[in-house]
């Protein structure tokens, strides 16, 4: 009988895949949509967020990250770090059809993060920008992605709770609902 062992990287991009699977069939993201990814490649491995980062662990979460946006479409945008005021690795071409302003930073292990420094060097055509309004994200490890969201944010429950040691979040976005006690947010056929 043979049994097979799966390496602590392989597990990782298993979680992952699973949980954006789950995620994108709550989300529903369309082609063209802006993703931010936070992650901590640190709180992944069980370490204190940014003091341990692997490029390892970038890589693994890189592959199942790439296939995702790969199947659905979406514009992966990561953040870096605090040392570079958790501004945002993109393509340029991205950047471009959102009209985002660039920024002069590269990202490294230790200014940007390891996850943010390693698809830099995957990218075809990396730059940095200050800020985005993603229509959803995910955060790996709490480094907090929020500001980078689309208002409204809505958390988005899988049955992934981890990948790794990190702990995850994932949320969608909505249009914000304006108006007040005549409003009317969707219509019958009677109307």
């Amino acid at each position: 009988m043979e049994v097979s062992v799966m390496s602590h990287s392989e597990k990782i991009a298993t979680q992952l895949t699973q949980a954006l699977t789950e995620f994108q069939d709550i989300a529903k993201l369309e082609d063209g949509d802006l993703f931010v990814i936070g992650t901590s490649t640190s709180e992944v491995i069980g370490k204190h967020i940014g003091s341990a980062g692997t490029t390892e662990v970038a890589t693994e979460l890189w592959k199942a990250l790439s296939n995702f946006a790969g199947k659905t479409g979406v514009k992966l945008a990561f953040q870096c770090c605090e040392h570079l005021n958790r501004a945002i690795v993109l393509e340029k071409r991205v950047a471009k059809e959102h009209r985002l302003p660039l920024v002069s930073a590269i990202p490294v292990p230790q200014a940007g993060g390891s996850m943010a420094s390693f698809v830099y060097g995957k990218m075809e055509e990396p730059v940095v920008v200050e800020e985005v309004a993603a229509d959803a994200g995910i955060d790996i490890g709490d480094t907090f992605i929020g500001m980078h969201l689309k208002k409204v944010a809505v958390p988005v429950r899988t049955s992934v709770k981890s990948i790794g040691e990190a702990h995850l979040t994932l949320a969608k976005t909505r249009p914000k609902l304006i108006g007040g006690a005549r409003a009317v947010y969707t219509l019958t056929k009677s109307d």
